[in-house]
């Protein structure tokens, strides 16, 4: 036993008004307006650990399942918040918190809680806009002049030969100084988007292409569900296939691995598993030979989740580091913490603070709470 008590735990809401609006290449409306969720716990002893990603919905009238237990006791909240899924809704964000607590009850940050392997992890900046080809190439000799060894390029401009266009003058650009990435935007849509996804045929013209262009993966060429589709593209291509963002439950993950249907496994700890569920991914992952690389799209707390779960284990080539200014600086996705996670070099140094290392700021939550 710790000798600590879960108190209390709090859930609350925040909204950062985005003017000019994020256009984000996945969604057909501009964003106006970024919303964040932060779970505290708290313990009888005056620690808070500090957790952010989906919305929590379903949790509330189940705090009493966590209050008065041992926060240390990991592995059973974490069985608890399994049942919660499956009832209600995702509430991993409870997780990220538990190991921010646990590790302030350690005195230990979380990637040496995880493993150890290491304190740091290399990054890939992950664009967002639509940008036209000249635009882009811009954007990459940025995160080239930063530090930056891979960027990855989202696709969606309505016929896959513009995104082609767009890739070419990136690579003419930087020559093979970067590694580049592909995100198709097939394997999901927003609630008001109809479009259809690329059959396996178009997949496999966009990856003849992406050949040519030396792409480091393509990622979700397909529906998320045609698991088939997938393994079978894979085998037609010499590009790597990678997916699975939005999986909401670690079983399809397993499935998606146990298939080969994926050469790269990309769960988000924020989404999917928390860092307690996902780490059993990453272990998989090495068994099956695929790589592990969480997605990481929902706000610096989820960066910093997910990368202390990479750098614990010490596999993961390339983490995802949501980074493309102005649209999509780090004071946006950043604005619940302090201080934004920012690359050295392009790379995100974990350090030796307790936990995870950030801490949020309770002047700008006050200003933008919703709930």
């Amino acid at each position: 036993m710790s000798g600590h008590r879960i108190a209390s735990i709090a859930i609350t809401h925040h909204r950062l008004a985005l003017d000019p609006p994020f256009r984000a290449s996945w969604d057909s409306s501009p964003r106006r307006q970024f919303d964040a969720t932060l779970v505290r716990v708290a313990t009888d002893t005056g620690l808070v650990g500090y957790g952010s990603g989906d919305l929590m919905l379903g949790f509330a009238g189940h705090e009493h399942l966590f209050v008065g237990q041992d926060p240390l006791a990991i592995e059973r909240h974490w069985r608890v918040l399994a049942n919660l899924e499956f009832h209600y809704g995702r509430c991993w964000p409870l997780d990220l918190a538990l190991w921010d607590l646990a590790g302030k009850i350690a005195g230990q940050p979380c990637w040496r809680l995880l493993g150890g392997a290491g304190s740091r992890v290399r990054l890939y900046a992950s664009s967002g806009v639509l940008r036209e080809p000249a635009a882009l190439a811009d954007a990459a000799d940025r995160f080239l002049a930063e530090g930056f060894a891979a960027m990855k390029i989202r696709f969606r401009r309505g016929d896959w030969r513009a995104d082609i266009r767009a890739l070419e003058a990136v690579r003419a650009r930087v020559g093979d100084q970067l590694e580049l990435m592909v995100d198709c935007n097939q394997g999901w849509r927003m609630p008001w988007d109809v479009e259809a996804p690329w059959t396996l045929k178009d997949a496999l013209a966009v990856a003849r292409e992406l050949e040519r262009l030396d792409v480091y993966w393509m990622e979700e060429p397909l529906h998320r569900a045609d698991l088939e589709g997938m393994k079978a593209l894979r085998a037609a291509t010499s590009v790597r296939l990678a997916g699975g963002e939005m999986t909401r439950e670690l079983s399809a993950v397993r499935e998606l691995a146990l298939r080969g249907s994926l050469d790269v496994l990309q769960p988000d700890a924020a989404l999917v598993g928390g860092i307690t569920g996902l780490r059993r991914i990453a272990y998989l992952a090495q068994e099956t030979g695929a790589v592990f690389s969480p997605h990481t799209w929902t706000n610096g707390m989820g960066v910093a989740a997910n990368a202390h779960l990479a750098a614990a284990l010490g596999e993961t080539p390339f983490l995802e580091f949501p980074y493309d200014p102005p649209e999509w600086s780090l004071e946006r996705r950043d604005f619940l913490m302090a201080a934004p996670l920012v690359a050295a070099a392009g790379w995100l140094e974990l350090g030796e603070a307790p936990g995870m290392g950030y801490a949020p700021d309770e002047a700008r939550l006050e200003a933008t709470r919703i709930g």
